[in-house]
C-alpha cells in the first residue's frame, strides 16, 4: 500500500497484471483512465501486479483526452478510437524488462500524443502565477481576463477552482519539503508555505493529503 498525495493531475494507467485498488475502487486489467486527482487516495498492489502508465501534469490530460472521468474508468477496446492505447497495452504485456516497457511507452506517446500547444496560453500563464504565490484573486492582473473568465477556464480543464489547485500546490511542495527536512519546526513551515498558522496547517493537510505534516 502506498500513498497517491494530490497532484491535480490525471492519467491513465495500464494493468498489465494482478490486483490493483485505488480508494475503494478495484482496477480490471486492461487500460484504465483515471480522474483528476484532488484528494490522496491509497493504492493498493497485491502481490505479482504489475502497471505501467502515464502522468499528465495540470489541464494536460484534458488536452489529449479531451474529457474528464469521475472515477478510475476502464476504457473498453471498441472506445479505443484515437490512440491505439490497446496496441501499446498488449506489446506492455508481451515485454517483461522494465527498461524495455519504458521505451515502448515513449515511442508510442511520441508518435500518439501532440503536446505543443496544449493548453491555452492564458491558463499556462495562470498556472505559472500560482506556482509562483500569485493570489488566486489577483490572476486577472496577469493575464488579459476578468476573473470570472479565469473561473471559468479552471473549471472546464482543471475541473476545480483556481483557489483549491493552489491548497493542493501548496501542500504539495510541503509534503516535499517535510520529506527532505524530518526534524524541522512544523511552526515554521506552516509560515514558510503560506499557511495562516500549524493549526490551519494541519487542517489543509487531513484534507487534501489525508494525513498530518506530523505524520509526513
Amino acid at each position: 500500500m502506498r500513498p497517491l498525495y494530490s497532484d491535480a493531475g490525471s492519467g491513465i494507467i495500464f494493468n498489465l497484471v494482478g490486483e490493483v485498488k485505488i480508494g475503494n475502487e478495484a482496477l480490471p486489467e486492461g487500460v484504465i483512465m483515471l480522474p483528476i486527482n484532488k484528494q490522496a487516495q491509497n493504492i493498493v498492489l497485491a502481490s505479482g501486479a504489475q502497471l505501467a502508465g502515464i502522468r499528465f501534469h495540470p489541464a494536460m490530460g484534458y488536452g489529449v483526452l479531451g474529457q474528464h472521468y469521475d472515477k478510475p474508468t476502464l476504457l473498453l477496446p471498441e472506445q479505443d478510437h484515437l490512440y491505439g492505447l490497446y496496441q501499446i497495452y498488449s506489446e506492455l504485456r508481451m515485454l517483461k524488462d522494465n527498461d524495455r516497457q519504458i521505451e515502448a511507452l515513449n515511442l508510442w506517446a511520441e508518435t500518439n500524443l501532440g503536446f505543443t500547444n496544449l493548453i491555452p496560453d492564458s491558463l499556462e500563464k495562470a498556472l505559472e502565477c500560482i506556482e509562483q504565490d500569485e493570489a488566486p484573486g489577483q490572476l486577472s492582473e496577469c493575464i488579459e481576463l476578468s476573473q470570472r473568465q479565469i473561473e471559468r477556464l479552471f473549471k472546464l480543464w482543471l475541473g476545480m477552482t483556481p483557489k483549491h489547485y493552489q491548497r493542493i500546490l501548496r501542500i504539495k511542495k510541503a509534503i516535499c519539503f517535510l520529506r527532505q527536512h524530518k526534524n524541522v519546526n512544523l511552526a515554521d513551515v506552516s509560515q514558510q508555505f503560506g499557511f495562516s498558522d500549524q493549526a490551519h496547517m494541519t487542517r489543509e493537510f487531513r484534507t487534501i493529503a489525508c494525513i498530518t505534516p506530523g505524520q509526513v
